[in-house]
């Protein structure tokens, strides 16, 4: 039997970009059987644009105004949880959809009763809709060996190291949402819901672009530097205080996991996981200053492998050593 398929979707002052969206949503292969939208306090064109497209489209859609905002993470929180079927696609409001992409989407599920969430790779494009001739995943080294660790049920590795997975190219089984509310504002919400439900089934990996990710000026969220220039400036940025933020960002994650420990079959693994992650990063936030003092502390997290297994490898390497804290 098919499941049913919900799309949420969070607004704020998008509707530059929103209607090219919503006609690929409505252009879908398999459409969905409701689509949710929250919007977060807009005063542009996006309610309007909204309602002349529910006016128009053929399934459901429900248009929610906050009274008083929430930002990005706890909108989708709110649109989530007013979905009724049993899959939940993530959108946003400024990218597009490929017509097969939900239809791809249900056939990974219908698959695999194990699979409680999906991702796929996506085309990016920029503000005048034109390609730019580079894929998400490659955008954030996303190789073909991690890859082939989600699709070998070992999703938590590479999650562990860097977040690959983008909510606009997410779907996950709607009744599994409870166990990962609520979110903490501090987080971005695809990071935590790809974590925690990688620590409770399987996560699949699809490897063909279902959708057009926009790359502009205006997002909260961008991808990660692509030249050796912002490269250096992200490097430099990555400091002491970087590392204290992402190690508190992971105690929560296993705060949760420790409370709710017997909902996840993969949490011990997780627990440990993340860690020795903490201890990574806490090594890192508190390198001494002088660069020959770091030397054999660098080396030998090194030789344990923490650089590759929590970080970027030779790249963190160097910048610990030249670039520093």
């Amino acid at each position: 039997m098919s499941p049913s398929i919900s799309v949420a979707m969070c607004t704020f002052n998008g509707g530059r970009f929103l209607t090219e969206q919503l006609q690929s949503i409505a252009a879908q292969e398999r459409p969905p059987d409701e689509l949710v939208i929250c919007d977060d306090g807009s005063s542009d064109e996006t309610l309007e644009i909204v309602k002349e497209f529910a006016r128009r489209c053929a399934f459901a859609t429900l248009f929610v105004a906050n009274e008083g905002k929430l930002g990005s993470t706890k909108n989708f929180e709110k649109a989530v949880s007013l979905c009724r079927s049993n899959i939940v696609a993530l959108a946003d409001q400024d990218d597009v959809w490929y017509p097969h992409k939900l239809a791809s989407i249900e056939k990974t599920f219908l698959e695999s009763n194990e699979t409680v969430a999906t991702f796929s790779n996506a085309d990016l494009i920029d503000e005048r809709s034109r390609l730019l001739g580079l894929r998400l995943w490659s955008a954030f080294s996303f190789d073909a060996g991690e890859q082939d660790k989600f699709a070998n049920h070992r999703a938590l590795e590479v999650l562990v190291k860097h977040p690959v997975v983008t909510g606009a190219t997410m779907a996950f089984r709607r009744e599994l949402f409870d166990l990962v509310i609520p979110i903490p504002a501090n987080h971005i919400h695809d990071r935590w819901i790809s974590f925690l439900l990688a620590a409770r089934g399987k996560f699949e990996a699809i490897r063909a672009p279902l959708m057009q990710y926009r790359r502009h000026g205006e997002q909260q969220a961008g991808l990660p530097p692509q030249v050796h220039a912002e490269l250096i400036k992200q490097a430099k940025s990555r400091g002491r205080s970087f590392h204290l933020k992402e190690i508190k960002l992971f105690q929560e994650i296993h705060a949760r996991l420790r409370e709710r420990e017997a909902d996840f079959p993969y949490a011990s693994f997780a627990l440990i996981e993340i860690e020795k992650k903490v201890s990574h990063l806490a090594l890192r936030a508190h390198l001494p200053p002088q660069r020959l003092a770091r030397i054999p502390l660098v080396l030998r997290e090194s030789f344990n492998l923490g650089y590759w297994r929590y970080s970027a490898g030779w790249n963190s390497i160097a910048k610990d050593l030249i670039i520093g804290c």
